[in-house]
């Protein structure tokens, strides 16, 4: 059994690793899916601005129907450029999902899951669910039926009184049921790009992070390195001093040694009080004096 998870693994970790080195490629995708659609949707309403406020107001009873408007252009316009170029992809992602879960509130969610009604109950998504006995599902193949039921008869008019090849060269006659099935997709969609950001070598976030992070990497490493330097204690410098000879006094036997401190960096403002700072200038005044005293003593010759 181990040998048969390391041969698993061994090619899992293979394989997969490969394709995380193109781990940006998905989110692209979905970018690329998504501009369009924002973007399309917002220029509508750009240039049917009145309307859509009307639309707001008048046909869904929202409050504020003039700045809504604006608002929901804005959004999908501007948002639909951001997603295209891969930049600010997780904060873009944020208000186009709320503006997808209005819209499925308050627009779709009467008409069900389904954005175009599947005519047959047969081959419906909602099959599966209503032979486990859900509700809204048996509804929904109710629903598939009645759809399939008007498009034949449809069908059939087209078919004796009008050109129906001509009708149908484009594509069958469907049924809009308008209903929340693009709204969640496209919410779905957004939340994956919240997650997963725009991705690795195909968005401008990506170049954008990781010149931003070396320069704030770059900014913390020579903060640190200028405070530990500052840190660091100073050298001491030992000396042997030779006294001059003097006739009129008395030699010493050992010279002198002087410990003398290299300057220390200057205190901060505030940082010593009026008593720190005579201690330290009466300490230094007593070193002078004994200075001065063993240099007299050292050229004092003896008698």
């Amino acid at each position: 059994m181990t040998l048969l998870f390391r041969a698993y693994y061994g090619i899992h970790d293979f394989l997969f690793g490969l394709l995380a080195k193109l781990d940006g490629l998905a989110p692209l995708l979905i970018r690329l899916y998504l501009a369009p659609v924002m973007i399309a949707a917002g220029l509508y309403k750009f240039r049917h601005l009145d309307a859509t406020a009307q639309w707001l107001g008048s046909g869904l009873g929202l409050p504020e129907p003039e700045l809504l408007a604006q608002l929901l252009t804005y959004t999908e316009l501007l948002g639909g450029f951001l997603l295209l170029f891969g930049l600010a992809v997780r904060w873009v992602s944020i208000p186009l999902m709320v503006a997808m879960f209005v819209a499925a509130v308050t627009v779709h969610w009467d008409n069900g899951w389904f954005a175009i009604a599947p005519a047959d109950p047969a081959t419906s998504t909602a099959k599966p669910l209503a032979d486990l006995g859900l509700p809204a599902a048996r509804a929904s193949l109710e629903n598939s039926q009645a759809v399939g039921d008007r498009l034949r008869r449809a069908s059939t008019i087209l078919e004796e009184h009008g050109n129906y090849a001509w009708l149908t060269e484009k594509g069958n006659i469907a049924v809009l049921n308008n209903g929340i099935e693009f709204a969640a997709t496209y919410f779905i969609m957004l939340l994956s790009l919240l997650f997963s950001g725009g991705g690795r070598w195909f968005s401008l976030d990506y170049y954008l992070d990781r010149q931003a992070r070396a320069r704030i990497r770059d900014s913390k490493e020579a903060k640190a390195a200028k405070s530990a330097l500052a840190d660091s204690p100073e050298p001491v410098i030992a000396a042997v001093v030779a006294p001059a000879p003097n006739p009129d006094s008395e030699p010493l036997t050992e010279p002198v040694v002087v410990a003398e401190a290299l300057p220390t960096a200057a205190p901060k403002v505030g940082e010593l009080d009026e008593t720190e700072v005579d201690s330290r200038a009466e300490g230094q005044a007593e070193s002078e004096v004994v200075g001065t005293d063993a240099s007299l003593k050292a050229e004092t010759p003896k008698t």
